[in-house]
């Protein structure tokens, strides 16, 4: 199913600069959908974060080709493929107290997402990704609880503590904010708006050993640094002591890790790593998919400029 909007056909040749006093957020929300409303900000983020998870499914946009973080693709010359991060191919997630393997697309995988859904049943993954990038963006219509039309973050504070059994390099995070950057030029976000959310994706994420920083404002200064094997590059105010050693993730599933992850014996995969749901075909990107290239770590938001143009 493709989610049609008649107003946003008119994306990329009626949108006005964005006035410095609005948000992203609330900006593009009145400018695509006419009112700003929190149902409405919830389905832009709805569009925008399905749209770089699976690549583009919506009718119409304005031609920007978007792979999505589920097709392997190239970033800087480096090949990356971090579906097994999402299929239960690898033992990468943190269940609070270990790293296990979850299957986060055994809930219809990308069908109830082309048709503006996080999953088919309850998932927390989708959701808290809306929420977290709504409070990134400046959605101001955001609720306080859980049961508003818009929920604030209800999610994990510390993503360096989400992400941390991952061992995510360079390549991966800078794969990963590209998508998001190219997913929000799709629907005709401005080029210098799409350079400012890349950017602030990079400084919160691509620097191992940076320090404890707020972005929720309820929770605090958090750890947030996801990028943490050795070709990142090291914040100016390292807090190395605060992290654990990184380590590459075991593999779960051998059919599934596709080549990502290392093997080990099954004592040491004990208690460990279980692959989990169903098993979920791998996703054809699209012609084109793959492809998209920029160049040095902060490229993930400055290199995005280039590419939208």
């Amino acid at each position: 199913m493709l989610f049609k909007l008649a107003t946003l056909a008119l994306v990329g040749s009626a949108l006005a600069q964005r006035p410095a006093n609005t948000s992203i957020c609330d900006y593009y929300t009145t400018a695509l959908l006419k009112e700003n409303t929190a149902a409405n900000q919830a389905t832009l983020l709805t569009l925008v974060v399905n749209t770089a998870v699976i690549g583009n499914y919506t009718m119409p946009n304005v031609g920007i080709k978007v792979p999505g973080i589920l097709a392997a693709g190239m970033y800087n010359g480096t090949m990356v493929n971090l579906l097994p991060y999402f299929d239960g191919g690898l033992a990468s997630s943190n269940n609070g107290t270990a790293a296990v393997a979850m299957n986060f697309l055994d809930d219809g995988g990308a069908v109830p997402l082309t048709m503006n859904m996080p999953a088919n049943g309850t998932t927390y993954l989708l959701t808290h990704l809306y929420q977290y990038f709504g409070v990134l963006l400046g959605c101001s219509m955001q609720g306080p609880s859980a049961t508003s039309a818009f929920p604030s973050y209800q999610g994990e504070a510390s993503q360096y503590s989400v992400h941390k059994y991952m061992d995510l390099s360079a390549a991966e995070v800078g794969y990963f904010i590209t998508q998001v950057g190219l997913a929000a030029a799709s629907f005709g976000v401005a080029t210098a708006d799409v350079t400012a959310v890349g950017m602030a994706l990079a400084s919160l994420f691509d620097y191992s050993c940076a320090p404890p920083t707020t972005v929720i404002p309820a929770q605090g200064p958090q750890l947030q640094a996801i990028c943490i094997d050795s070709t990142c590059p090291v914040s100016p105010n390292a807090t190395c002591a605060a992290y654990a050693m990184a380590m590459e993730p075991l593999v779960a599933n051998a059919s599934l890790a596709m080549g990502e992850g290392v093997n080990s014996t099954s004592s040491m995969m004990s208690g460990t790593a279980t692959a989990t749901g169903t098993m979920v075909p791998s996703i054809t990107p699209a012609s084109g998919a793959g492809k998209v290239v920029a160049g040095g770590v902060v490229a993930a938001a400055a290199g995005l400029a280039a590419l939208v143009l």
